[in-house]
């Protein structure tokens, strides 16, 4: 079925396969900081206020710059902000539409704090309030259908945010781009147009389908578990997990020991060369002490001798891996129905 063109042609209405191939392209966006004025202010605190896949570019640079990063660094995914904001913490309010309800909070609640604020997003209503208050921003051009689709141009935006208010060096902003030519080269493996025995991206999807998968990371890879997770919910419409390493072996690991092997599930380890040697050990003996109490582990071994091109590499192949499930499961993988209706109901006026 997924090397039949007609069949990937009608399932994918918004053509999310050809937006996969392209993501590369992301990491070479031109991003101009508008309205860059800055009062000089010490940043002592950074929160990126964001939600689904505008939170996303935020949780992998806090993994990718964690050896960079001199301040705290905080994603925020509700409708307040931490009581420690102040005048001397950096609010980036992170939304591609420029309506997300929390977001939008978030940006009211750095104003009354006096916060220094920023604002990454595509348009709508925090693009307005951006422009109305002369606030830094970042524009995001519409690349794709989905947010979701967008995370390296918001983590490309990010960065230079981050480098415009002294928070990380300015090189990290080239960082991203020196990864688009490696990105191409790998991610052309996972297209449309590669059949099955090839594609890996595809044998990934025929070992997942018809399962729920739960998606395991050690400390540089658990972004990418997290990111693995969203792309077969939204995406596949599918149900799936996440968990990082060491914490799994404290609790989640014990949870596997009982009831037959017989479960359900598709367990994938999302593992990096450069993780804590302890932690690979981990994920080794883990599989071997649960062998006939859970199925078997696919090992997914990230590509890229830095951190940012494994999580970037991670990132397009959860994709491409991701839609051909959709595709599988009988349903478009770009649409978000019943996200929309959400929050439809959410702005209704009427009592629900």
């Amino acid at each position: 079925m997924l090397d039949d063109k007609n069949v990937l042609v009608q399932r994918d209405s918004e053509r999310t396969l050809e937006t996969s191939t392209h993501q590369f392209e992301q990491a070479r966006l031109p991003v101009e900081v508008l309205s860059p004025e800055y009062d000089g202010r010490d940043i002592t605190k950074v929160v990126v206020a964001g939600m689904g896949g505008s939170a996303l570019a935020a949780i992998l640079a806090k993994t990718w710059l964690d050896n960079e990063l001199a301040v705290p660094f905080e994603v925020v995914r509700a409708y307040e902000l931490p009581s420690y904001v102040d005048y001397n913490t950096l609010v980036i309010a992170s939304s591609c539409s420029g309506n997300t309800e929390e977001t939008l909070a978030c940006l009211e609640d750095a104003q009354k704090r006096f916060a220094q604020i920023a604002v990454i997003t595509g348009g709508g209503e925090l693009m307005k309030l951006a422009e109305k208050n002369n606030v830094a921003r970042v524009i995001l051009p519409i690349l794709a259908t989905q947010p979701r689709m967008l995370t390296i141009a918001q983590l490309r935006a990010l960065t230079a945010l981050l480098a415009h208010f002294g928070v990380v060096n300015y090189d990290r902003f080239g960082e991203i781009a020196d990864t688009a030519d490696w990105l191409m080269k790998e991610s052309q493996a996972w297209e449309s147009t590669v059949t099955t025995d090839k594609n890996y991206a595809k044998q990934l999807a025929l070992q997942a389908v018809g399962k729920t998968p739960v998606f395991y990371g050690g400390p540089l890879m658990r972004s990418a578990a997290y990111k693995w997770k969203i792309s077969w919910n939204e995406n596949a419409k599918n149900l799936a997990f996440w968990n990082e390493y060491p914490e799994f072996n404290h609790n989640e690991f014990l949870g596997w020991s009982s009831h037959p092997i017989e479960k359900p599930f598709a367990i994938f380890d999302i593992i990096s060369k450069l993780e804590h040697p302890q932690v690979l050990k981990r994920f080794a003996i883990s599989d071997r002490l649960l062998s006939g109490r859970r199925p078997k582990a696919q090992v997914i071994q990230v590509k890229g001798e830095t951190v940012l091109k494994q999580l970037l590499w991670a990132n397009i192949l959860a994709d491409f891996a991701s839609i051909y499930v959709g595709i599988l499961n009988n349903v478009d993988p770009g649409p978000v129905v019943l996200a929309n209706k959400l929050k439809e109901a959410l702005h209704s006026t009427e009592d629900q």
